[in-house]
Parts: C-alpha cells; sequence; structure tokens
C-alpha cells in the first residue's frame, strides 16, 4: 500500500544555516509514526518543512502521491494534512465553539466527518467549556481544543508537534487515549513527544533525528530493545 506521506533526501535552511541533511521519512494509511531526538535536532524543521511553512531547498515530499514540497501552506493544509503546532497556537479572543467551527471543512470527503457533536462527545470537557475564550482555558484544555480544531478539518494525516509538552499527568493520558482512538479509526499520525516509554507502546514506527539527520529507524519493538539508543540520542 503506497505511504500516505514520503519525504525523501529532505534538505531545508534557515538563510545561509542548513538544518536538514537529506531526511528521509514515509508513513502508511493508519500508522502512527513518531519523530524523536533532543531539542534543536531538527524535529520541528522537518515538520515545517513539509507543512510548508519553510520551504525546502531540495528533495522531494509526497502525500497521498503528490508532490508538495515548496506548496503554500494552506494548499497543503486543504489537501489534507492536519498540524497541532508547539505551543497549540488556539485563537485567544475567540470561543471554543468559534475556534472549533471557523475554519471546518471534510477535507478527506469522508462519509461520516467529524462535526462539532462528534468533538464533543470525543473531550468532554470542550462542550462543558464551549462558550470560553480559549485564553481561558487550562494548558490542557487548550491542547485538545487544537487537536479538535484539526480534526474539525477532516484531514487524511494529523501531525503533533510536541503532543504533551508541560501537560498533568492526568491530562497526558487523556490526550494518549484519544491518539490510540484516533489511529484505531485509521487516522494516519506522525507524533513529536519526548516521553519515550508511551510511545513505544502506542506507536506502528519510529525515526531518530540528530543534528538535522535520520540516525535511527525502526519498529517500536526494535527500539524497546536497544535502551542504549534512548541515551545516546534522546538524553532519556
Amino acid at each position: 500500500m503506497s505511504p500516505v506521506l514520503e519525504v525523501s533526501g529532505l534538505e531545508s535552511f534557515y538563510g545561509a544555516s542548513q538544518a536538514l541533511f537529506g531526511v528521509d521519512l514515509a508513513i502508511g494509511p493508519g500508522e502512527m509514526v513518531t519523530l524523536l531526538g533532543r531539542n534543536g535536532m531538527g524535529k520541528t524543521t522537518t515538520v515545517k518543512s513539509i507543512v510548508g511553512l519553510l520551504r525546502p531547498r531540495h528533495g522531494t515530499v509526497r502525500f497521498r502521491g503528490k508532490s508538495i514540497a515548496g506548496c503554500a501552506a494552506d494548499r497543503i493544509g486543504r489537501a489534507g494534512i492536519g498540524l497541532v503546532p508547539e505551543g497549540r497556537q488556539i485563537f485567544p479572543n475567540l470561543t471554543v465553539r468559534e475556534n472549533l467551527t471557523a475554519w471546518a471543512a471534510n477535507r478527506s470527503d469522508a462519509a461520516d466527518p467529524w462535526t462539532l457533536a462528534k468533538v464533543f462527545a470525543f473531550f468532554p470537557r470542550l462542550e462543558q467549556r464551549q462558550g470560553h475564550l480559549g485564553n481561558q482555558l487550562s494548558g490542557g484544555e487548550q491542547q485538545m481544543l487544537a487537536i479538535g480544531r484539526v480534526l474539525m478539518t477532516n484531514p487524511h494525516l494529523l501531525i503533533l508537534d510536541e503532543a504533551t509538552e508541560g501537560l498533568a499527568p492526568l491530562v497526558r493520558r487523556e490526550i494518549w487515549r484519544c491518539l490510540i482512538a484516533l489511529k484505531a479509526a485509521g487516522l494516519s499520525l506522525l507524533l513529536i513527544d519526548k516521553n519515550v516509554r508511551k510511545l513505544v507502546e502506542i506507536a506502528d514506527r519510529h525515526y531518530i533525528i540528530e543534528r538535522g539527520r535520520i540516525q535511527w529507524q525502526g519498529s517500536s519493538s526494535a527500539l524497546a530493545g536497544q535502551e542504549d539508543l534512548w541515551h545516546r540520542y534522546l538524553g532519556v
């Protein structure tokens, strides 16, 4: 089966400074894949290069069989890639309901698309807080809102940059539960997070990046059996 996302030989720069050096990765239909590494090693730069926030200098990015490298971010979003960025970036002066409905669309032409009612059923706390402004929410509620907002676009691929960073343990468990449910429903996911032990439990495959290069890739079982990699590349 063809990959939903296929990245090959990706090279990106900030001005004259090269940040990515031939990055390769792929995500299959319904797969949960992680991109792991210490801070500053190229994880967010890879995501930005995929979703059009940073134009790659070299390499290819193919999404559902079509080249998207160098395309504008709005076009890539309309094609069906949904990003929950680091820091969430919800709209602080819109209510929960307004954040969810402002850009709702069925970009994947799903037969049973995500709707406001489905998101509220998925995240009951958001229904309780639907009249509150974004800046009145806790960090965990903001992350739920950021995920719900992307689900309302009905993407083919969901990317989460720092999925549970800064969240309380109970909220973190709720986010993991939701991501497992999304994978079970057939959504493809690319996750960045520091909780390697949990990611090994729930994800299918992993890529480790260091200084802009993929240093290791493999299955959860392979990563679980090589904890020396955790110490060498992830500082765990």
